[in-house]
């Protein structure tokens, strides 16, 4: 007798095949078993009623696994393990129903109480011995997450347990959203990969000058050294910040702000004078195929900095062709405005009638467009003359006339083309500024050059891992599931860095990972994935008994990815 085949747990006849996925899911759980995340769980969130049927750490283990492949909220955790086999989520057979979104609530309760530093300071240390992780060079920035709905403001400073509780407020939105509250994510990553090797979870309203030293001393004691080079943005250059590095054998590399005065004198200085510049790249459009080339060069100032430091000032055609091409449009946007505002101000019935809200309209769009140095606007007073008679009658040469006079405001503005000359002189250009003498000024700028990476692992934390909207209320929740993400984005740039390593090495230069096959040279963790999105196993059942246990087979690509990852294809078959 022939078994006829049925789908999910339907069955005809005495035969029955149960179809489960699998996934990408074993190769998470290798990368997971090389962290020894489970152990750490374990020892850091041990449960605290040994008649729990799923412990805290099979809960968080589940959590962890839909936040890299999945994306699932919490209280869709039970069904989505429902359809994978047990095994891919690190559960056994009859554990599956468990997972509920009161018992993972329960488990992220524990992780906020948990000793959580010390928890991801050994997980890092398993990536860097495991993965040979390099700490040279890291790069620091801050994203916010917002954050809809009601959250109370009056949580401000209120502690839990051991721990303090971030603050949901109204804060600098990144997203461009200061509507809505929001939390802060201080990240740390590697140059090597753009490895995450550092988390802090702050309040909505953190400055992200305040956020440096305690991010560089949890860098120094995990790197074991403060010799690496810490690289940021602007808001490191403050005196506090640098001193406290320098102090202690650090180095870094940051952008100098416009506010400095070594700014506004080189800018002074470039107008009557020509730097040697020393070019670094030259290299196609990275944009449009066949467009100007991308340019890159350096100069050291003749002045150090006011700590004596040198600076490296960095010039970009590309940049310089934008900046001038913003210019221009903000210009033309801003004329186009103030014309909109005479014709208003022409009417008769205008509202807009005293000087100062004719000023302040005036200063609105000036600061909006930012051309209070390109256009300098004057508000003229025009009279209106109109004549009637003082008597009825036909109007004759011994009528008298009563004469009305009207004011009515005008503006006239012109271009400051000494200003328009002064900064197109500097266009493309900014300044770094280092404490480390030894670095040449081309090393300089390719340590600040690979800031972005950090910006990637951001967009892939909002787009790829969803972490906004986050469906939870306690705040102490919304910590440690910053925590669970923190750590699947670590797991999925391990396995970007492990392939793309392999490639250079083999000589590989494309994986047809894109839809319809097409090649892609920077394979992310979110293609590797999918790629094995669709892989299941089968269970075939006589009478409610196992008879036999097979899964999809493996395509060649998927094969040689695994290879590449370093991962057995036997793992899949292991799981079943």
């Amino acid at each position: 007798m022939q078994p006829r085949k049925s789908h999910g747990n339907n069955s005809t006849g005495p035969f029955e095949l149960k179809t489960q996925r699998l996934g990408p899911l074993p190769i998470v759980n290798h990368f997971l078993q090389a962290l020894g995340i489970e152990e750490i769980f374990q020892k850091h969130v041990p449960a605290a009623d040994p008649r729990a049927t799923l412990s805290h750490a099979k809960a968080l283990g589940v959590l962890l696994r839909s936040v890299i492949v999945e994306r699932e909220p919490i209280y869709r955790q039970q069904e989505t393990v429902a359809a994978f086999h047990p095994g891919a989520y690190g559960l056994s057979r009859d554990q599956h129903h468990l997972v509920g979104d009161d018992r993972i609530g329960r488990a992220l309760d524990e992780l906020f109480e948990s000793d959580r530093a010390s928890m991801l300071s050994r997980i890092m240390l398993a990536a860097a011995t495991g993965f040979h992780l390099h700490m040279d060079e890291v790069h620091n920035d801050t994203t916010s997450i917002r954050f809809c709905g009601q959250y109370r403001t009056s949580a401000r400073g209120r502690a839990k347990g051991q721990h303090q509780l971030p603050w949901i407020t109204y804060g600098y939105s990144k997203d461009h959203r200061p509507d809505l509250k929001q939390l802060m994510l201080c990240l740390t990553t590697t140059s090597d990969g753009g490895v995450p090797v550092q988390f802090r979870c702050l309040d909505g309203n953190t400055n992200d000058a305040d956020t440096h030293i305690q991010t560089w001393d949890t860098l120094r004691a995990l790197a074991g050294r403060p010799d690496f080079l810490y690289v940021a943005d602007s808001k490191l250059c403050t005196r506090d910040n640098m001193d406290h590095i320098d102090r202690n054998g650090g180095k870094f590399v940051t952008v100098m702000p416009r506010s400095r005065l070594e700014d506004a004198e080189f800018r002074k200085w470039i107008q009557t004078n020509e730097p040697q510049w020393e070019k670094v790249w030259d290299r196609p459009n990275p944009r449009r195929r066949g467009g100007p080339r991308d340019r890159w060069y350096v100069f050291v100032a003749a002045l150090p900095s006011r700590e004596a430091w040198p600076v490296t000032w960095v010039y970009s055609t590309l940049l310089a062709m934008r900046q001038e091409h913003t210019r221009r449009e903000h210009i033309a946007a801003a004329t186009d405005k103030l014309a909109d505002l005479r014709t208003v101000l022409g009417r008769r019935k205008s509202r807009i009638r005293k000087a100062n809200e004719v000023d302040a309209r005036v200063e609105k769009i000036l600061q909006h467009h930012r051309v209070s140095r390109y256009l300098s606007v004057r508000r003229v007073v025009r009279l209106e003359h109109t004549f009637r008679q003082t008597q009825r009658g036909r109007p004759g040469p011994e009528t008298s006339y009563k004469r009305k006079t009207r004011r009515q405001w005008d503006l006239q503005w012109e271009l400051n083309n000494e200003a328009i000359e002064y900064d197109r002189k500097t266009d493309g250009m900014y300044p770094l500024l280092t404490n480390d003498r030894s670095l040449r000024p081309s090393a300089v700028l390719e340590a600040h050059k690979g800031q972005p990476s950090i910006e990637k692992r951001f967009e892939q934390t909002k787009t790829v891992h969803e972490i906004a909207p986050v469906f939870l209320k306690k705040p102490q929740r919304i910590e440690a599931l910053f925590t669970l993400y923190f750590i699947g984005l670590l797991v999925q740039s391990l396995i970007e860095r492990q392939l793309r390593r392999s490639m250079v090495e083999k000589g590989i230069d494309q994986l047809p990972l894109y839809p319809e096959e097409r090649r892609c040279t920077h394979p992310t963790a979110d293609q590797i994935l999918r790629l094995f999105s669709h892989v299941q196993c089968h269970t075939l059942l006589e009478d409610g008994r196992t008879v036999q246990y097979f899964m999809t087979n493996l395509t060649d690509l998927q094969k040689k990815v695994l290879s590449l990852l370093g991962v057995d294809p036997e793992i899949f078959q292991q799981i079943i």
